[in-house]
Formats: C-alpha cells, sequence, structure tokens
C-alpha cells in the first residue's frame, strides 16, 4: 500500500497538484498508517477521506487524532457509500462527520444503475445533504436533483476522463452552474487514469462543447482553470488557505515555463496553459511555501526508486492473485 500510494501521488505532485483528497475504502489502522505516512512524505497536502468501518466503530476518531491531527498538511473527511440499502451505515457516518467536524465524501449517481439505490434520498434522510457533502461524479442527476444540489450547496468533484473511460457518462455540468453548484476537478485516481490535470481540463471543456455542439458552453477556458483552482477549494471549504495567489494563504504555487513548443506562440495565456499545457511545463512546485519541484525534477526523490519499488509490490500482488 505504501509503495503503491507513493507512486501515485508522487506522480500528481510532479503534475503540479498541490492538494488533493484520496478516498479510501475501509482498511485496518496499520494499514491506514502507511498509506498516511506515504501520502505525508510527498510533501503534498491530502485530504484522508476514510471510509467509517463497522467491525471497528472508533476507527476514524482514532486515525484522525493519531494520524492525522499531528501532520500540518493533514486533514481528514469521512468516506461513504450512499443508498437506502445502506442508510444505517450512512446514519452513524454522518453522526460520526458531525462528531468530528468533517466532511462527508461520496460517489453519487456515477452509473445509471445506481439510479435504483436512490443515493440523494438516502443522504437526505440521513441528514448528510448539505454543504458539508462532497459529491463525486454525480452525472445522472434529474433536474429536481440539481435543484436539491444547488439549495443544500453540495458540492461536486467533476472527474471527467474517469467518466470518459468507464463509460459512465457527462455531468451536466452547465445546468450545475446555472444553479450556482460549487465545482473543482478530480483525477479519480492515478492507477487507471492520468494525474495530468491539464489533460483534466480539456477534457472538461472537450466533452461539453461535443456534447452541445457550442464553443462557448460552460467551461470556458477561464472557468475550468477556475474549477482546477479556487473551484477545488471552495469544494473542500479551503478557499481561504489555497487555490489562488492571495497574499495570506499558505502559499501552494506551480510555476509553468512557457518557453517550449507546446506553448509557442504566446498570446493567450489562460488558453495555451489550458488546451496545450502539458506536466512537462511544471518548472517548479511549492506547497504551504516549500519547493517540491525545482527546475522540473523532484526534490529529495528518486524517481527510478520508487517506480522499482511499486513494481516489485505489484509482482508480488498479481503473483499471488
Amino acid at each position: 500500500m505504501y509503495r503503491f500510494v507513493r507512486l501515485a501521488a508522487l506522480d500528481a505532485l510532479q503534475a503540479g497538484v498541490t492538494t488533493l483528497v484520496d478516498w479510501v475504502h475501509p482498511i485496518g489502522y496499520d494499514t491506514s498508517e502507511r498509506y498516511i505516512r506515504a501520502l505525508d512524505r510527498t510533501g503534498l497536502r491530502f485530504v484522508y477521506a476514510m471510509a467509517h468501518n463497522t467491525a471497528d466503530l472508533d476507527l476514524v476518531p482514532r486515525v484522525k487524532k493519531n494520524l492525522l491531527d499531528p501532520l500540518p498538511l493533514a486533514s481528514a473527511q469521512v468516506a461513504v457509500h450512499a443508498g437506502m440499502d445502506r442508510l444505517d451505515p450512512l446514519r452513524r457516518s454522518r453522526e460520526v462527520a458531525r462528531d468530528l467536524g468533517l466532511m462527508i465524501n461520496s460517489h453519487v449517481l456515477e452509473h445509471r444503475g445506481d439510479r435504483a439505490q436512490e443515493p440523494i434520498r438516502s443522504l437526505r434522510t440521513a441528514d448528510a445533504f448539505g454543504p458539508d457533502l462532497l459529491m463525486n461524479h454525480a452525472i445522472h442527476l434529474t433536474d429536481d436533483e440539481i435543484a436539491q444540489v444547488a439549495e443544500a450547496d453540495v458540492r461536486v468533484a467533476h472527474c471527467p476522463l474517469s467518466n470518459m473511460r468507464l463509460g459512465s457518462g457527462i455531468i451536466r455540468l452547465p445546468e450545475l452552474k446555472r444553479r450556482g453548484v460549487r465545482a473543482g476537478l478530480g483525477h479519480d485516481g492515478g492507477t487507471n487514469d492520468t494525474s495530468d490535470m491539464f489533460g483534466v481540463m480539456k477534457a472538461a471543456v472537450g466533452l461539453q462543447r461535443a456534447l452541445h455542439q457550442d464553443a462557448d458552453v460552460h467551461p470556458t477556458i477561464p472557468a475550468v482553470l477556475r474549477m482546477a483552482t479556487l473551484g477545488g477549494a471552495e469544494c473542500l471549504h479551503m478557499a481561504d488557505q489555497v487555490g489562488s495567489l492571495t497574499p495570506g494563504k499558505r502559499a501552494d504555487v506551480l510555476v509553468l515555463d512557457p518557453g517550449t513548443l507546446n506553448f509557442a506562440p504566446r498570446f493567450d495565456w489562460l488558453g495555451q496553459i489550458v488546451l496545450n499545457g502539458q506536466p512537462g511545463n511544471v518548472s517548479h512546485v511549492y506547497v504551504d511555501g516549500r519547493a517540491r519541484k525545482v527546475r522540473g525534477k523532484l526534490v529529495d526523490v528518486d524517481p527510478a526508486e520508487v517506480v522499482r519499488e511499486a513494481e516489485r509490490a505489484a509482482a508480488r500482488v498479481r503473483a499471488g492473485s
């Protein structure tokens, strides 16, 4: 677990990501310790969204207190599965999140088949439907559900590359925007999907333009760049700390080298960043004011060793499966 998480997190960091949310299935305390140690060693700012484990009711509070609270760049959420058939554990998770002052994080209507589980109804019934809920995907929302999301100020993570690869569908992003729903961008994992946030921005723009056959549809170029930065921070209630270059914030900064073939000719800077930008353009990354990538290379990291360790671990997993 340590080697896989470190590989994926460093890939995100080198691509210019300074803050990530990691949605984690139920795992034990010891495995959580390794998982969190791998994230922390990268120097990323991270939110550990952990599932409440019915076999260990004290797991989430212990992990938060012992493993996350001592780390200045770490915070927690409670990951849940929404559905009327999971209403009791959903309520328990909501109680834990409320006691600890944490957000709820759930995959909602990623696939058409999820409709049968009535995830929106379950979240409302469990009193988990509000500004402290981050919904991943939220593709197959009805008009009425979009209105409910907007009214409750629920936050949405849009993961276009994952949705394309899995054939999940296309989020109703223009309708969410018209209703004032706060939305950010996500990778949905670096194992099968790229950690290239430039690719995620391009996909978010391209999907809506192709669907609506309208080059002016939301998200526009400025809007998608905002979704990738301040929009994501707003979804996590972190806009007072990160998401923009503002005095008093935590100095999460990435520097792009525009003197490359893919950036020329340089006149429309926002368009070049979103449509032409690549991880190779990210020359420097600072997290909380500390350099994590300098002149195109990660600081105090041997990428070849990270890859070798992950490959060895993967070989063991394949041999045992």
